[in-house]
């Protein structure tokens, strides 16, 4: 072959291989301009579902007294656990989302505050509340807020998250007395997720019966975040998820335990036997309002 000829073909060669390799990279660019345009969730960062049929986004729950505290949302991924996200500082970020560790879990959406320091001693109970201001212990639990608080003579001393019924089992409102506690107490209806074991429902303080024999109480249970119960009131033990579910692996948060201590008082907790006791002169227990306000779409 000429070698004029023979060298032209070499450089025309070269840049139509080098056209074509521009071409494939401006499509993929074109392509994907495009894609995040038409639809951005496929170029997005991760984030939960719009339809949230689980009802795993907790940035959609509205409470009261987190409107005045800056927060993000944050779309759990697997590598993610509250220890690894904030340290020493997992115990109030799951306070103010009402969940408990084992709950949170990737695909879920949990609250973050801007300034930790905002959360730190969070709660939305007032501090003094009128109504027990005449009562040695009283109990006032806020449905809206999902939260529980003990007042001694109206003074706010402890205060927890709370799990009430969910729509169709709603738990009930009212005035009521803790008139029973039972330690060791086992649901007769409803078994845990796992199904292979009825509920336990350690350190449960009876308040109410119905006309229809049902019995409704103040127990230990998971906590996911929202209203999640058959018309009981849960609150954080991980001593039992420990026990029933192998996790977490260091039980914390035990407020099951110290509500249940405080209402029997000392003396009957140091001799509980485990079994279901009568409780006379029990505290009031008050329960008010609606089901918090849960939003069709995340504010953030």
């Amino acid at each position: 072959m000429n070698p004029d000829i023979s060298a032209g073909w070499r450089r025309w060669s070269s840049r139509l291989l080098l056209h074509q390799l521009l071409c494939a990279v401006l499509g993929a660019v074109v392509i994907a301009v495009a894609a995040a345009i038409i639809d951005p969730k496929s170029t997005a960062d991760p984030a939960a579902s719009p339809e949230d049929r689980a009802k795993e986004d907790l940035s959609r729950y509205e409470y009261p007294s987190q409107k005045e505290i800056r927060w993000k949302a944050h779309f759990i991924r697997p590598q993610d656990s509250l220890e690894r996200l904030f340290g020493k500082d997992w115990v109030p970020v799951a306070r103010f989302n009402r969940i408990d560790r084992r709950h949170v879990y990737p695909g879920m959406t949990i609250k973050v505050p801007e300034n930790i320091e905002d959360i730190r001693n969070y709660t939305p109970m007032p501090g003094f509340y009128e109504s027990a201001r005449r009562h040695a212990k009283y109990i006032y639990l806020s449905v809206p807020e999902q939260w529980l608080g003990a007042y001694e003579y109206g003074k706010l001393v402890f205060s927890m998250p709370a799990a009430t019924g969910i729509e169709g089992h709603l738990a009930p409102t009212g005035l009521f007395k803790a008139i029973g506690y039972h330690r060791k107490h086992v649901s007769s209806l409803y078994k845990t997720a796992k199904g292979d074991i009825q509920y336990p429902m350690d350190y449960a303080i009876l308040f109410f019966i119905d006309k229809e024999n049902f019995l409704y109480w103040i127990h230990s249970r998971d906590l996911p975040g929202r209203p999640a119960s058959h018309g009981c009131i849960g609150v954080f033990d991980e001593a039992m998820q420990k026990r029933v579910y192998g996790a977490p692996d260091k039980p914390v948060l035990d407020d099951a335990k110290k509500l249940y201590a405080w209402t029997i008082g000392e003396f009957l907790f140091s001799v509980d036997d485990g079994t279901q006791q009568p409780l006379r002169n029990g505290p009031p227990i008050e329960i008010t309002g609606d089901l918090p306000k849960r939003l069709p779409y995340s504010p953030c």
